[in-house]
């Protein structure tokens, strides 16, 4: 959901963080919160898993750029540093709705 959006705009256009921001992030949250109340995650899985996918999609997008340019993207740690920031941010929010939604709601299924 992100990387639609993010993989659009072009190389030269592109500002992080202000480039993530968007209503993509809000697919992120609620994955996040998905995980923790139907696939019963803890709360640091749901936060990594969920929150990760921002900084893979933009790697993603360095090594396709990078294969094509090898002067593009010099500052790629950096990117991947913001990018992991906003996805964990995000996704810290979601794993915690999803976690308040489960004690509001009650215990979850043990099979």
């Amino acid at each position: 959901a992100t990387g639609i959006p993010y993989w659009q705009i072009p190389y030269a256009k592109v500002s992080l963080p202000s480039s993530l921001y968007g209503p993509a992030l809000l697919v992120v949250a609620i994955a996040a919160a998905a995980l923790r109340l139907g696939a019963k995650a803890s709360f640091a899985r749901a936060l990594f898993v969920a929150g990760l996918a921002v900084p893979a999609m933009v790697m993603a997008r360095v090594q396709v750029e990078t294969s094509l340019d090898p002067t593009s993207h010099n500052l790629w740690p950096l990117e991947i540093i913001i990018a992991a920031a906003v996805g964990l941010l995000v996704s810290f929010a979601g794993s915690l709705i999803g976690g308040l939604l489960v004690l509001a709601f009650g215990n979850r299924d043990t099979d």
